[in-house]
C-alpha cells in the first residue's frame, strides 16, 4: 500500500474561502464515485460553510478534557479504521490539546497519509514557519500555530484560494467571517487593506517559488535540458571590466521590463584562481547588485564563455546580457570575442550584446609573456652569448659529434633561454640556432642550402620542437610567477584577517600592516568630499593624526579609492604591478573596517540614547508621583487656610502650617537631590576641601533630620580632623541618615566613628530589614529603592547622590551588614595632612584654598 496524496488549499488570510473550496472539491469527487469523508471541518458558526458539509459523511471526533472544558480533536484512529479514499482535514497548522495524540495536526495528517489515505487540507500563508516573522512585521500579530514549510512543499498539489482585499473586507463587513461584535476591530487592525495586499503578495510569491521548484524537479526527472521560461531570469555576465556596472544596470532595466523578472549577476573568473577581479571592484559590483535587487554569483571556469552558458542553463535563465567592444572584422575573424562565443552557444537563451568601450568581456588581449622586462632582456643576452659560445665550441670540435647531437644541444639552450627570459628569447634562440646549424654543420657547409632532405626535415622538426617547448616553458614560468604572487597575496590576506580579529582598533592596525607589507613610509585613510578638505580617519603618519586635515597639495605615491568619499593614501616607493591586487585587498578591508567602525559608533550612540531615554522615562515616572505628593499637601493646606468661611482653631492652623512646612522641606530635599544628581552626571560638582571636626559636622547635620531624637551620636571627642567639603559632607550625612531612619522601623539609628590608618570611618547603623548581598550595589543606582518598592516619599536618589558626592571628595560610601540584622553605611574620609614645618595655625594657607563653611555658598559654587 503506497502513501496517500496531499492536496492543500492555501489562503492569504482568514475568510478567503479555503474551507468552502475544500468542501466543494469533496462534493465533486463524491459525485464521481470517490469515497470521501469529513475527518474534521471547522465551520466557525458560518451558515454558508455548514451548508456545504451537508451531504458528506462526517466521522466522529475525539473528545478531550482541557482546562476544565471539553473539546474535540481529529480522531486519527477512526479515520484509519474507516479507511476512506479521501478525508478532509481542516486547519493544518492547528495545535492539538489533550494527551494521547500528536502535538500538531499536520503530524496527524502525516500518519493518515502513511496509511495510504488521500488528504485534502487547508492552511493560511501566515501559518508557514518561515514567514512567521514577516507576517508579524506586517500585521503586528505573531502566529502561535505554525506548520513547517517542508510539509506544505511536499504536498502533491497546492492551490491558492485568492480574493482581492476589497472583496474580503466587504465579506467581513457583511458578517460572513466574524460575528458583528468583532467586525469593527478586525477591519481596523488585521484586515486593513495594506495588510491584506501584503499577505496576498507573499502568498503569490511563495507559491511561485514552489512552482519553480516543481518545474526544476520535473525537468531533472525527465532529463530535459531545454530552458522552460516559467519566469524571466536575466543573467548579466561580468568579468570586472570597465563596463561591468553599465552591464549590470542595463540588465536591471531589462529585468524590470520583464514584469518583475529575476536578475542574476554572474562574475566569471579563471578556474585556476590566479587572475581575478580587483577586490575593490568586486566589492563595488556586489554592492551595486545588492542595491539593484540582484543575486550575485561568483563562478569559475577554464573557458569564460562556457562558464557563462553553463551557469545560465543551471539557473534556467531566459536572457543573457554580455558586453562586447567594437572590433574590426579581421580581429573578429582571427580571435572571436567571448560575447560572440556566448551568442553562438546560447541555443534557446536570448543574448543581449551591449557594446561599450573597454569591456573586458568583449575585448581580450592576450599577453605573450607575463615576465618582467628585465628577465626578457637577460634571456636575450643569454641567447646571444650562449649561441656564440656553443657554436665556437662545436666548430672547434666538429669531427667529434654528429648533427643529431648538435640539434639536441641547441634545443637544450633554447629551453634554458625560455626558463630565463620567456618565449621571445627562446624563439630567437631557436631561429638563430637553426640557421647556425644549417650554416656550420649541414652539407654543403657555409651556405643555407641543404643537400640532404633528412637534414632539412631534422632542422624543421628542431625549430617546431624548440618553439613548442619554449612556449610550454614560458607558460609554466608565467604560471609560477602568478602562483607565487597569489600565494604571497593569500598569505598576506589570511594573516591580515586573522590578526585583525584580535585587534581592539583594527583600522589603524590594518594601515600599519599595509605600510610594512608594501614597503611604504606612511599609509593614511581619509574622507574626501567635493569642495571640502580631506579629513584623516586613521593614519600611521604621526604628522597626520586621526581627525586632522590633509594639507592641500600633498603628493602621494598611490591614491586608491576605497569607496565613494573614502581614499587610501600611500607614501613611499612605486608599487610593483604584481602588488596592485594586494593594495586592492587592503583597500577592500579598509572599506569593511571603516563601515564596521561606523556601525559600532552608531550602535554605541543608539545605546547611549536608549539609556538616556530610559533614565528620562524613569525620572518622569518618579517625578510625576514623588513631586506631586508634597505639592498636593502644600496646596491642600494653603487652600484650607484660605477658606474664609471655615473656622479653624489655633491648633488646627498650627497643624496645617506644620504640614505645609514639612511638605515644602521635603520638596526642597527632592529638588536638591535632582540638582545634585544632574551636577554629578555633568561633572559640574567641585569639592573645596578643608579640615573638618567630624563631631561638630555630624551633630549639626542630625539636628536638621526629620527625627533627630531617634539618632544616637556616639562619636569620640578626640577624633582627628578629616579633609572634606563641609557642604557636600553635610548633604551626604543627611541623605544617609534619612535613608536609615526610613528603613529602620521604630528602632533608633546609631552613628559611630573611628580612625582606620590614614582614614576615618563614620558608620551609620540601623536595625531595619537589611539588604541582601546581590542588591547592595543596586541601592546606589538612581531612582532605585529597597526592593524597587513604589511606595515612599523620595525619588530613590539619596544614596546615589551621596555616593557621587563622596567620590568627588575623594572618599567612599559602602554598605555592610549590621551584626544582628540591619544595614550599616560606612562613610570613609581621608585625614587632614599634617601642617608643614614653618607654618602655624595663623598661616592663611593651612588647609585648602577655601575655608568658608557656609553650606549655601558651597552649593551655589557647585
Amino acid at each position: 500500500m503506497g502513501r496517500g496524496s496531499l492536496r492543500i488549499y492555501l489562503g492569504a488570510a482568514p475568510g478567503v474561502g479555503k474551507t468552502v473550496a475544500m468542501l466543494d472539491e469533496a462534493h465533486r469527487r463524491l459525485e464521481r464515485g470517490t469515497d470521501v469523508v469529513v475527518g474534521l471541518v471547522e465551520t466557525h458558526g458560518r451558515a454558508h460553510t455548514q451548508a456545504f458539509v451537508e451531504g458528506l459523511e462526517v466521522l466522529p471526533r475525539r473528545e478531550v478534557e482541557h482546562r476544565g472544558s471539553r473539546l474535540s480533536e481529529l480522531d486519527v484512529a477512526a479515520v484509519i479504521s474507516r479507511h476512506p479514499g479521501v478525508v478532509l482535514v481542516d486547519e493544518l497548522a492547528h495545535t492539538n490539546v489533550g494527551e494521547g495524540g500528536h502535538e500538531k495536526r499536520w503530524q496527524d495528517v502525516e500518519e493518515i497519509l502513511e496509511a495510504g489515505i488521500d488528504v485534502i487540507s487547508t492552511v493560511n500563508i501566515q501559518h508557514l514557519e518561515s514567514l512567521n516573522d514577516v507576517v508579524e512585521s506586517i500585521t503586528g500579530i505573531r502566529q502561535q500555530e505554525t506548520v513547517p514549510d517542508e510539509v506544505v512543499r511536499r504536498a502533491d498539489q497546492v492551490q491558492l484560494v485568492d480574493m482581492s482585499p476589497e472583496a474580503l473586507r466587504r465579506r467581513m463587513a457583511h458578517g460572513n467571517i466574524y460575528g458583528p461584535e468583532k467586525v469593527d476591530a478586525a477591519l481596523a487592525n488585521y484586515f486593513r487593506t495594506g495588510n491584506l495586499s501584503a499577505l496576498r503578495e507573499i502568498a503569490l510569491l511563495w507559491l511561485a517559488d514552489r512552482v519553480d521548484e516543481a518545474l526544476e524537479r520535473y525537468r531533472a526527472d525527465q532529463g530535459i535540458d531545454a530552458q522552460w521560461p516559467a519566469r524571466e531570469r536575466v543573467v548579466v555576465a561580468l568579468t570586472g571590466g570597465a563596463g561591468s556596472e553599465t552591464l549590470l544596470r542595463r540588465g536591471a532595466r531589462i529585468a524590470t521590463r520583464a514584469a518583475g523578472g529575476d536578475l542574476i549577476a554572474c562574475h566569471v573568473r579563471s578556474a585556476d584562481g590566479l587572475a581575478s577581479t580587483d577586490p575593490v571592484v568586486l566589492e563595488r559590483l556586489r554592492r551595486l547588485a545588492r542595491d539593484l535587487g540582484a543575486e550575485f554569483h561568483d563562478v569559475s571556469g577554464h573557458d569564460v564563455a562556457d562558464a557563462i552558458l553553463d551557469h545560465a542553463r543551471g539557473v534556467n535563465a531566459t536572457q543573457i546580457v554580455v558586453g562586447v567592444s567594437r572590433r574590426s572584422r579581421w580581429q573578429q575573424t582571427l580571435r572571436p570575442s567571448i560575447a560572440s562565443e556566448v551568442a553562438d552557444g546560447s541555443g534557446d537563451i536570448d543574448v543581449h550584446l551591449v557594446p561599450h568601450e573597454g569591456s573586458r568581456v568583449g575585448h581580450r588581449r592576450a599577453r605573450a609573456t607575463g615576465l618582467p622586462l628585465r628577465r626578457v632582456l637577460t634571456g636575450l643576452l643569454l641567447a646571444v652569448v650562449a649561441l656564440v659560445a656553443l657554436t665556437g665550441v662545436l666548430v672547434a670540435t666538429r669531427e667529434g659529434h654528429t648533427l643529431s647531437l648538435d640539434l639536441l644541444l641547441y634545443l637544450a639552450l633554447t629551453v634554458v633561454c625560455a626558463l630565463v627570459g620567456g618565449i621571445w628569447p627562446a624563439l630567437f634562440c631557436a631561429v638563430v640556432g637553426s640557421l647556425v646549424v644549417n650554416w656550420f654543420f649541414t652539407e654543403p657547409r657555409g651556405t643555407l642550402t641543404i643537400s640532404d632532405p633528412p637534414n632539412a626535415l631534422a632542422l624543421a622538426v628542431f625549430v617546431l620542437v624548440a618553439m613548442a617547448v619554449s612556449s610550454v616553458v614560458n607558460v609554466a614560468a608565467r604560471r609560477t610567477e602568478q602562483a607565487v604572487s597569489a600565494e604571497r597575496e593569500s598569505s598576506a590576506l589570511a594573516a591580515m584577517s586573522r590578526d585583525l580579529l584580535a585587534e581592539p582598533r583594527p583600522l589603524p592596525a590594518l594601515l600599519v600592516r599595509a605600510r610594512d607589507d608594501l614597503g611604504m613610509r606612511a599609509a593614511v585613510l581619509v574622507e574626501a568630499h567635493p569642495d571640502q578638505p580631506s579629513r584623516v580617519v586613521a593614519s600611521t603618519d604621526p604628522g597626520l593624526p586621526a581627525g586632522s586635515l590633509v594639507p592641500p597639495g600633498s603628493s602621494w605615491t598611490l591614491d586608491v579609492t576605497v569607496e565613494e568619499g573614502l581614499h587610501l593614501l600611500l607614501d613611499g616607493p612605486p608599487v610593483a604591478a604584481e602588488d596592485q591586487r594586494v593594495v586592492g585587498a587592503y583597500a577592500a578591508h579598509a572599506s569593511i573596517l571603516h563601515g564596521r567602525e561606523q556601525l559600532v559608533r552608531a550602535a554605541r550612540e543608539a545605546a547611549g540614547l536608549a539609556r538616556d531615554n530610559a533614565a528620562r522615562t524613569t525620572l518622569l515616572a518618579a517625578v510625576s508621583h514623588d513631586l506631586r505628593t508634597p505639592l498636593a499637601s502644600i496646596k491642600a493646606g494653603v487652600s484650607t487656610l484660605r477658606q474664609s468661611g471655615l473656622a479653624l482653631s489655633a491648633e488646627d492652623e498650627a497643624e496645617l502650617l506644620e504640614s505645609v512646612e514639612e511638605s515644602a522641606d521635603r520638596l526642597d530635599s527632592l529638588i536638591g537631590n535632582l540638582l545634585d544628581l544632574s551636577r554629578l552626571e555633568t561633572g559640574a560638582v567641585r569639592a573645596h576641601h578643608h579640615s573638618i571636626d567630624l563631631l561638630d559636622a555630624v551633630v549639626s547635620t542630625v539636628r536638621t533630620t526629620s527625627a533627630p531624637d531617634r539618632v544616637e551620636v556616639a562619636l569620640e571627642p578626640d577624633l582627628p580632623l578629616v579633609r572634606a567639603d563641609l557642604g557636600l559632607l553635610d548633604r551626604v550625612l543627611a541623605n544617609v541618615v534619612e535613608n536609615s531612619l526610613r528603613h529602620s522601623g521604630d528602632a533608633d539609628v546609631r552613628i559611630t566613628a573611628g580612625r582606620i590608618g590614614s582614614t576615618v570611618q563614620v558608620r551609620v547603623i540601623d536595625r531595619g530589614p537589611g539588604v541582601a548581598d546581590p542588591d547592595k550595589e543596586r541601592i546606589f543606582a538612581a531612582f532605585q529603592r529597597a526592593g524597587d518598592a513604589p511606595q515612599g516619599d523620595g525619588l530613590g536618589l539619596g544614596l546615589a547622590v551621596a555616593r557621587g558626592l563622596m567620590t568627588v571628595m575623594g572618599g567612599s560610601l559602602v554598605p555592610e551588614d549590621t551584626p544582628g540584622g540591619g544595614l550599616t553605611m560606612v562613610i570613609e574620609l581621608p585625614l587632614t595632612p599634617p601642617v608643614p614645618a614653618g607654618r602655624g595655625d595663623d598661616d592663611p594657607h593651612v588647609g585648602d584654598e577655601i575655608t568658608s563653611t557656609d553650606r549655601t555658598a558651597q552649593e551655589e559654587d557647585a
